[in-house]
């Protein structure tokens, strides 16, 4: 089956019953609209295949809080809004056995109170944004706006006794600049007043410019009223954790006269509600961040390393006294960096979950060092709360199972119960696509994991198309969770192969370090390596190979249509193609430290590691699509590639997504669309350049 993409319709405008209703509606309408149709002309889709239709009715959970008696569980429900093209979020609450399940109040972001009374939540509200509210958990449900902000707070957490609630949020800071300017006529209609900028960094994707100020944190009572400011100065303060006697807040931040200029500096802050008081409790060089105090309060772990030059190194999870005395390093060799810190009830160890060859796992490490796994397997499983007597409650995927809310015993991991089915309707019928793990030996020696992701069933005498998926970062880790956009495509037939090359996360410090300045590189190799060896099983049709990616796998296809002529076509999405331009354009100035030295002192490591200098060897129909708000990997690195390719004849197209930063999928529309454009520019080519049924230099 392939995707077309035919004239604009000549609406979009539609009433929806319901919100089941909605995929027959919307499909129709997306810009260029999208029909399936099979590229032998087979006919339509078959009922049983997931289609991105589909996509428009499905819902995600997340943030499962358990009651403080563990009997309930409070969770945030998220579904498509396909009129309007957005997300919705709500509050639901269930049993602790996955019983009485129903809609509780519109918001996220929630947390019980101690006493599990009442919760506090974010939600739209007065004056405009999101706004601070608690509701009671009685038959009455009463539902007061706590706070009336100009900015958006985030990092909600209950003081000890419930009687007040700790948030972030940024305050604004004005610039003053005296002018001698004459005053404007009356009646005038001069030109705004230009934006004035003196931060490193004064931008952000996904918010644009950055107004002057810093993030700070605040206390305000659980009954309403005016919010006190608790932090102070001209630096960022994130975290707010309550030290048991709720005195204090704990936080993390660099407040350090040089701070805007610091790279990965960060230190633990005690910070005392009353007074002000804030007393820095790490010294080290390196980043520490995420304290969370012992039940006691005698104690606080949190997560850190030492200050390197590496690209990537993995924290580990450290114990302090609560004066900041007394710090020892409780997992010297896990080499894997910990996450979600939950102390145990009885504060003998630390609960956290780990990243590693592609699983999400719980682990335990005692005050002494004694280090265990807790649960084990090929899944994603994450812990978002504990109560008291060890029950915890997280979410768990896995190639074929979309994320449900499932909760445990630590004490038996191994009797899960899954407490939500959240598309189990929607998948009922379908026959999805089976992945397969895969090891490989590439160059140097080193191991790289994969895997192939198989179409609903799958035939090993057939040959099938290969899609290579290559991800970002480039420090992150591909996962075994479930993934609609592979499963979308594999229904349509196409084998994936998606790898964790050198430089991926979850393999530990050296693994993540292997492309410090040798990226891309070697970590092409792991995947040019990934794919011969895929070839080799026989299912795979060599003519019909196709290559993929955003950001960091945007970076890696560029760099490969300049390095081999073996794909029949590629789409690099949101790609920085020249690194001389990107480190002064994107959203910071870390970019860089990722390179021996300054481009004006020496650019010629910047020029090497750029794709556009290999643009002269393209022969491969190469798909450029970039959001056109993009701040991370700005529109001109996918125009500076988009003309090269373009004088030099080389197939092409540029999709500039509207309403989109970075990446292309953030509005469910938009999904639909990165998913329909690869696959109707996939299906323009049937071979490599020069193969017969391949482009040629001069087919446009």
């Amino acid at each position: 089956m392939r995707i077309v993409l035919t004239a604009p319709c000549p609406t979009r405008r539609w009433a929806a019953p319901a919100l089941l209703c909605v995929a027959a509606l919307l499909v129709p309408c997306l810009g260029p609209s999208i029909r399936a149709q099979s590229p032998t002309g087979e006919g339509a889709m078959r009922s049983d295949r997931l289609t991105i239709a589909d996509y428009l009715n499905w819902q995600d959970v997340s943030n499962p809080q358990l009651s403080p008696d563990g009997r309930q569980v409070l969770y945030t429900r998220t579904w498509i809004d396909g009129v309007n093209d957005k997300r919705e979020s709500a509050l639901w609450l269930m049993n602790a056995d996955g019983t009485r399940n129903r809609f509780l109040v519109k918001g996220s972001s929630a947390t019980w109170s101690p006493d599990g009374t009442r919760i506090a939540y974010l939600a739209p509200g007065e004056p405009g944004g999101s706004q601070l509210f608690v509701r009671w958990m009685d038959a009455e449900g009463a539902t007061s706006q706590i706070t009336r902000l100009v900015e958006s707070p985030s990092g909600i957490s209950w003081s000890p006794d419930g009687k007040h609630l700790a948030f972030q949020m940024l305050v604004a800071k004005r610039e003053s600049w005296p002018l001698d300017m004459p005053a404007a006529p009356k009646g005038a209609k001069w030109t705004e007043a230009p934006r004035v900028v003196t931060s490193v960094k004064y931008r952000a994707d996904r918010q644009g410019f950055l107004p002057e100020g810093a993030t700070h944190l605040f206390v305000v009572s659980a009954d309403g009223g005016t919010p006190r400011q608790v932090t102070s100065g001209d630096w960022n303060h994130t975290g707010g954790r309550w030290t048991p006697d709720g005195k204090a807040l704990l936080f993390a931040g660099n407040r350090s006269e040089d701070w805007e200029y610091a790279w990965r500096e960060s230190d633990i802050y005690r910070v005392d509600v009353a007074s002000g008081d804030t007393k820095q409790l790490t010294t080290r060089r390196g980043p520490d961040n995420n304290p969370v105090p012992s039940p006691d309060g005698r104690l606080i772990a949190y997560a850190g390393y030492d200050s390197t030059d590496a690209t990537w190194q993995d924290a580990s999870l450290y114990l302090m006294d609560a004066d900041g005395s007394n710090v020892r390093n409780l997992t010297p060799t896990l080499d894997r960096s910990p996450a979600g810190l939950t102390w145990a009830a009885d504060g003998r160890g630390v609960y956290f979950t780990v990243q590693e060859n592609g699983a999400s796992n719980l682990h335990y490490v005692s005050i002494t060092g004694q280090h265990r796994v807790v649960t084990e397997g090929a899944h994603v499983l994450t812990m978002s709360d504990m109560s008291r007597s060890g029950l915890v409650a997280g979410l768990r995927s896995t190639p074929t199972e979309h994320a449900n809310i499932v909760v445990f015993d630590v004490r038996t991991p191994t009797q899960r119960r899954q407490l939500t089915d959240i598309n189990g309707e929607l998948l009922a019928g379908k026959t999805l696509a089976t992945t397969e793990e895969i090891w490989y030996t590439s160059v140097d020696g080193m191991r790289i994991q994969g895997w192939i992701v198989k179409p609903p069933d799958f035939d090993p005498a057939k040959k099938y198309p290969l899609m290579l998926e290559i991800h970002g970062g480039p420090h992150s880790m591909y996962n075994v969770g479930f993934s609609f956009a592979r499963q979308d495509h594999a229904a349509h037939g196409y084998v994936l192969l998606y790898t964790n090359p050198r430089g991926s996360t979850g393999y530990g410090s050296a693994f993540g370090n292997a492309i410090k300045n040798a990226y891309p590189g070697k970590d092409y190799d792991d995947l040019m390596i990934g794919v011969d060896s895929l070839l080799k099983r026989g299912y795979v049709d060599e003519n019909r190979l196709y290559v993929f990616g955003c950001s960091g796998g945007g970076v890696l296809t560029s760099w490969i249509v300049g390095h081999t002529n073996r794909f029949a076509a590629a789409s690099a999405n949101c790609p920085v193609t020249n690194w001389l331009s990107f480190v002064g354009t994107t959203d910071g100035s870390s970019w860089y430290r990722n390179f021996e030295k300054f481009p004006w002192d020496d650019p010629s490591e910047h020029l090497r590691r750029s794709p556009l200098m290999y643009v002269g060897n393209v022969k491969t129909p190469t798909m450029l699509m970039t959001g056109v708000n993009d701040l991370r990997t700005p529109m001109p690195q996918t125009e500076e590639f988009y003309e090269a390719l373009k004088v030099l004849k080389v197939p092409t197209a540029m999709v500039r997504f509207n309403n989109e930063w970075h990446g292309t999928s953030s509005t469910p529309s938009n999904f639909l669309r990165t998913q329909a454009f690869l696959r109707s520019w996939f299906d323009r080519w049937k071979a490599p350049p020069g193969k017969p049924g391949g482009a040629s230099i001069s087919q446009e």
